[in-house]
């Protein structure tokens, strides 16, 4: 019997506005440099791929959020490195205001029916999270877009140590929440992270592609174990 259910960030509860590409592109026009979106989108896509888990255990608070820009950072310069653009005058500047940009919730927007779900699932007595490998903008987000009363707990790498499909932050999530795996349904839209990493963690998993909408959830579940 299905008592929570936890989801996925990016892809599944929230999304972006506009295309990654489409919004480097805009930053760097304003910064002097002219770069095709298409190409920033499919440079981004290949160096997220091959960038190293965003988990830094063991260090301060404030180290970890540094830790986190810095991945960021690094993502952002290979992917203009990689497209061989001019040189930026200034890419701190630009940087930081790329990283401010997607620190506020005008870059976000919620999938349709998220509130609603949640609410729905609440209503029903299920418990609700989210496990994402986002870093620690996200809590302010989820609040900005109303998201976060309906959510139970929030677990990020930062909070783990590890980062999906690791199953550690799984762990952490059914820990806060009280129930066990097989008691959980994780939704997600990543094959890898979400799917197969809820699986091997012993949840129930469901790729949100294969759904109408997120209002199908609510015939996934039973009525929980009070």
């Amino acid at each position: 019997m299905i008592r929570a259910v936890l989801f996925d960030a990016v892809g599944t509860l929230v999304h972006l506005r506009e295309p990654v590409g489409e919004t480097y592109a805009r930053f760097a026009r304003e910064a002097g440099v002219r770069v095709a979106p298409a190409l920033l989108q499919r440079e981004f896509v290949r160096v997220l791929r091959g960038m190293p888990p965003m988990a830094f255990p063991g260090g301060s608070v404030a180290a970890t959020h540094a830790a986190e820009r810095d991945w960021w950072r690094t993502v952002v310069r290979s992917v203009f490195d990689a497209e061989g653009a001019q040189p930026f005058a200034d890419f701190e500047s630009f940087f930081d205001r790329l990283f401010a940009h997607y620190s506020s919730a005008g870059a976000w927007g919620c999938a349709d029916h998220a509130v609603d779900t949640l609410a729905a699932l609440r209503a029903r007595g299920l418990r609700t999270g989210l496990v994402s490998n986002f870093d620690h903008r996200l809590p302010a987000l989820l609040d900005s877009l109303g998201l976060a009363p309906w959510l139970d707990t929030v677990v990020l790498p930062a909070d783990a140590g590890a980062a999906k499909p690791d199953p550690r932050i799984f762990a952490l999530a059914l820990s806060r929440l009280g129930v066990c795996a097989g008691e959980a349904l994780y939704v997600g839209d990543d094959a890898e992270d979400d799917v197969a990493g809820a699986t091997r963690a012993g949840l129930q998993a469901v790729d949100v592609g294969t759904l109408p909408d997120l209002c199908a959830l609510e015939a996934l579940v039973g009525a929980p174990h009070r």
